[in-house]
């Protein structure tokens, strides 16, 4: 990190975020070079543990394995991920460590709406390269979450009848037209699904909400990759407009962040044909059950008030889903 050799090091420790199955911490101090100079730094070290996530059991090593293989290489200046310094793979604990670059910028709930903006744009980029290039060592990387991955996570949440079974009831306090919204998606994912798979199959970071989104000197900087695979084009922008969604603006990151999506896409891909983006059907795909989920959990908080205002947002975001089904297609700059 510091390109000379050092001889020792004082350290502090704070937790940045992480669960049960990984953790990452911001380690700051003073570093001594062989010369007797004093360097201040600031490293981030993410620790993950094995667990197995839904039909993709290996995505708790993928960040390792991306940072241990050539994929750096195709980012650019303005979108790219952390620089890694070190990386290694305990096997006998089933853990991996990687020491990365710390970066200073505006994240989560600060994000503008051009930044919003801007970060669709270069991932529309990123995505529209490397599907027009086709790099071969990106084809022969094994560990990669398959294609169909929102199609199973959907499904494996229809099949649950806690959630499924609480919308079609007559005690289900989510208002009337948002559980219809979601009972016409049920009724017609065979169809909607048969249309999303008709689209450009792109390389997806699948975790691309505004948690993982570093906006610095206005370049777009994304952590967090233990999603990412093969996956369809716009999948992406289902989580960022409606992942923790910023409700108030949502509909307006909605008609922004499409079409700067597929401006940054056309740069290097011909998009001529597609006619029909899908992100609206994408996000309730993606996000219909797991609000209605959030919304049932919110049930059990301890503080009535903090469980209140938890409710009311999942309703809340459900309803600008809902106002997003009126919206004309965004689908060009």
């Amino acid at each position: 990190m510091l390109d000379t050799t050092i001889r020792g090091a004082d350290f502090q420790t704070k937790t940045l975020h992480g669960g049960t199955v990984g953790g990452v911490q911001l380690i700051t101090g003073n570093a001594q070079t062989t010369d007797g100079r004093k360097l201040p730094y600031k490293i981030v070290l993410k620790t993950q543990k094995k667990w197995q996530r839904y039909s993709d059991p290996d995505s708790w090593r993928r960040e390792y394995d991306f940072y241990k293989s050539n994929f750096g290489a195709l980012f650019s200046e303005s979108f790219r991920w952390p620089e890694c310094y070190h990386a290694e793979m305990n096997e006998e604990e089933n853990e991996t460590q990687i020491w990365m670059e710390y970066i200073d910028g505006i994240s989560g709930v600060d994000l503008t709406g051009d930044m919003y903006e801007r970060a669709a744009e270069a991932l529309g980029r990123f995505q529209g390269k490397l599907y027009a290039e086709q790099p071969a060592f990106l084809q022969n990387l094994t560990n990669l979450s398959k294609a169909e991955y929102m199609k199973n996570f959907y499904l494996h949440y229809r099949s649950w009848k806690r959630v499924y079974d609480y919308i079609r009831s007559d005690d289900c306090e989510i208002p009337k037209h948002l559980c219809s919204m979601l009972i016409d998606i049920d009724d017609s994912a065979d169809e909607i699904i048969n249309r999303i798979e008709k689209l450009p199959i792109v390389l997806c970071h699948r975790d691309f909400w505004v948690a993982n989104l570093i906006h610095s000197n206005g370049k777009t900087i994304l952590i967090d990759w233990d999603t990412a695979g093969w996956g369809y084009l716009g999948e992406d922008l289902a989580s960022l407009i409606a992942d923790e969604a910023d409700v108030e603006h949502m509909v307006e990151y909605y008609r922004r962040c499409i079409p700067a999506y597929y401006k940054g896409f056309s740069e290097y891909a011909d998009f001529s044909h597609i006619t029909d983006n899908c992100v609206y059907e994408m996000i309730l795909l993606m996000f219909g059950y797991r609000l209605v989920e959030w919304f049932m959990n919110a049930e059990s908080g301890n503080k009535l008030q903090e469980t209140d205002d938890e409710k009311t947002l999942h309703i809340q975001t459900l309803q600008k889903i809902y106002e997003i089904r009126n919206e004309p297609s965004p689908e060009s700059p």
